[in-house]
């Protein structure tokens, strides 16, 4: 699957990730999120697309990885809306991210604050435009500020 990796400053790399054609627990095949929430292996195979080479991504490492929205559908519940907030988010390096944040919590817990100290360390953010999903780092993200719709 395509991606695109982007590390602490905005260096990027556009790359071919492996993933499983499926997963236990869910129809359909790894997606990129899967990958890098998961407990497996610190270090991701990649193909990179510029250089034809094999690289080895440190996902802990990985400030954002933005992929087709295709590639990371939204959590569908049929019986719950999801809250979705309108945000710019700041990452420590100093990138911007603008786009929507989508969750479906508890009533009691259903915060933005909740979400973000409850989602796994790579949360998704739908950009402007809705063509990509962006994969965020928690552990790069300097403040996430809610915008007015």
């Amino acid at each position: 699957m395509a991606a695109e990796l982007v590390l602490p400053g905005g260096a990027s790399r556009k790359v071919a990730v492996f993933l499983a054609e499926a997963v236990p627990g869910r129809d359909g095949g790894e997606r990129l999120s899967d990958l890098l929430n998961g407990a497996g292996p610190r270090f991701i195979p990649a193909h990179d697309a510029d250089t034809d080479a094999m690289v080895f991504v440190h996902r802990e490492n990985l400030a954002l990885a933005r992929v087709g929205a295709e590639h990371e559908p939204h959590m569908v519940d049929p019986f719950n809306l999801p809250t979705e907030h309108e945000v710019e988010v700041k990452l420590v390096d100093g990138q911007v991210l603008n786009g929507i944040i989508a969750y479906v919590l508890p009533e009691a817990h259903s915060r933005l604050t909740d979400y973000l100290n409850s989602a796994p360390p790579f949360f998704p953010l739908l950009e402007e435009g809705g063509q990509h999903v962006v994969l965020l780092n928690k552990h790069h993200v300097a403040y996430v500020e809610t915008l007015r719709r």
